[in-house]
């Protein structure tokens, strides 16, 4: 590959050829930190006022995070003239997390705190496209990293910010490339809030669908069920079966036809179809596992306590496992799935004595639970939260898929 050719981006925006040019940070831009006498002099945080001194846990990936601030007043702002923010100063946190980036969204209105650099582009360099480029794990990796001391924690040096090396195109085709990412960005963020509003509805209406603690009513009901609720043991509406593990020395125990679940192959599912390992006809025999229905719900039992997911397919687990399996008539999978916070904290606590956080069968099936009167409640409640998790599904799925084009058109855009 030719120099020129290194030096050229995969994927382009049409009406540009030429190649980028190599430059360092601190020939395109100021590069500072929160000076030390202005800190000491003038400096004093509080938890009101107009300015927002930017912190190094208020930078994380590309954006601002506003959620733990600390202000200063508005009359230390005007004397802490090298630290004053204004819109379009990237924000480089340079000790412990280094590499996090954000841009400043507008001017007057925050103030550089310790532990942050400030990188002030010049003429000609765009400062959206520089910090998408240096926002990138490709940079991070290949300038970043090599640069960073670690004597006690990780930082780096305002010289060695000024070092690092970008390549840059012209000014029109970085604000070009800008702009474009700059709009999948905001995609990605509507989705991301669209995520946690939804999960932020099915918090609320968990709270809400079912009875809180002493009462026999939930403030949200479908409207053809009036009936009090009725407290149940989870053991008379269900067998709590535990598993086992075939000897692993015995290579005719595994790599069979049946699903044999471990609690690291829990996360974030609904369904689980397939396990990573399987086990023999032969390796089920000689174990003390069992085999576990359709709709039976998967419940982790050890460190890790109270994940769960829903079996899509006749299974048998570990002996990390304490799994549901309902009765007919008497509960309602998704029901019980949906309790999954009411099971965690209940199996943490009666578990807690133990050397490790681990709950019995018999502790499980033990557990009183607030029910409805009838199965068709249940089967209703159950139907609802599926359709919410499958929406909660459905927008994470949608986020996933616009971080990785980002992510693969960030390798291509950039040299």
């Amino acid at each position: 590959m030719s120099e020129n050719e290194e030096n050229v981006p995969k994927i382009r925006f049409p009406g540009f050829s030429d190649a980028w040019e190599q430059r360092k940070l601190g020939d395109i831009a100021d590069v500072t930190k929160l000076a030390g006498f202005e800190f000491t002099k003038y400096v004093t945080y509080s938890d009101e006022g107009q300015i927002i001194a930017l912190r190094g846990l208020n930078v994380k990936n590309g954006h601002l995070v506003l959620e733990d601030v600390k202000y200063i007043d508005s009359s230390d702002f005007s004397k802490l003239n090298r630290s004053k923010l204004y819109k379009n100063d990237i924000l480089f946190t340079y000790v412990g997390t280094v590499g996090e980036l954000a841009v400043v969204p507008e001017d007057d209105k925050y103030y550089l705190a310790p532990n942050v650099a400030r990188i002030r582009m010049n003429k000609g360099a765009n400062s959206l496209f520089v910090s998408q480029m240096m926002n990138g794990n490709a940079f991070y990796n290949r300038i970043i990293f090599p640069l960073i001391a670690t004597s006690s924690q990780p930082a780096l040096s305002m010289e060695n910010v000024r070092k690092f090396t970008l390549k840059l195109p012209s000014e029109e085709e970085q604000s070009k490339i800008a702009g474009f990412l700059g709009t999948l960005d905001h995609l990605i963020t509507l989705h991301q809030r669209k995520l946690a509003d939804v999960k932020k509805l099915k918090s609320g209406l968990l709270q809400k669908m079912f009875p809180k603690n002493g009462e026999n009513f939930p403030e949200v009901r479908f409207p053809e069920f009036t009936d009090a609720w009725e407290q149940r043991k989870l053991g008379d509406m269900a067998d709590i079966i535990g598993g086992g593990t075939p000897s692993t020395s015995n290579e005719e125990y595994w790599d069979g036809e049946i699903d044999w679940y471990a609690p690291a192959e829990i996360t974030d599912q609904i369904y689980v179809n397939s396990s990573e390992r399987k086990i023999t006809e032969a390796g089920y025999n000689n174990s003390s596992a069992k085999m576990l229905p359709v709709g039976t719900v998967l419940f982790t039992s050890r460190a890790g306590i109270g994940k769960m997911a829903i079996l899509h397919k006749e299974s048998c687990t570990n002996q990390g496992f304490q799994s549901i399996v309902p009765h007919e008539n008497e509960l309602d999978s998704y029901f019980i799935f949906s309790r999954s916070e009411e099971l965690k904290r209940y199996s943490e606590i009666v578990g807690a004595g133990s050397t490790f956080v681990e709950v019995s069968g018999k502790q499980m099936a033990a557990m009183d639970i607030m029910m409805p009167p009838t199965m068709d409640e249940q089967k209703k409640i159950g139907a609802f939260f599926e359709t919410v998790d499958n929406l909660i599904t459905l927008h994470q799925r949608k986020l996933e898929h616009l971080q990785e084009q980002k992510k693969a058109l960030l390798q291509q855009m950039f040299v």
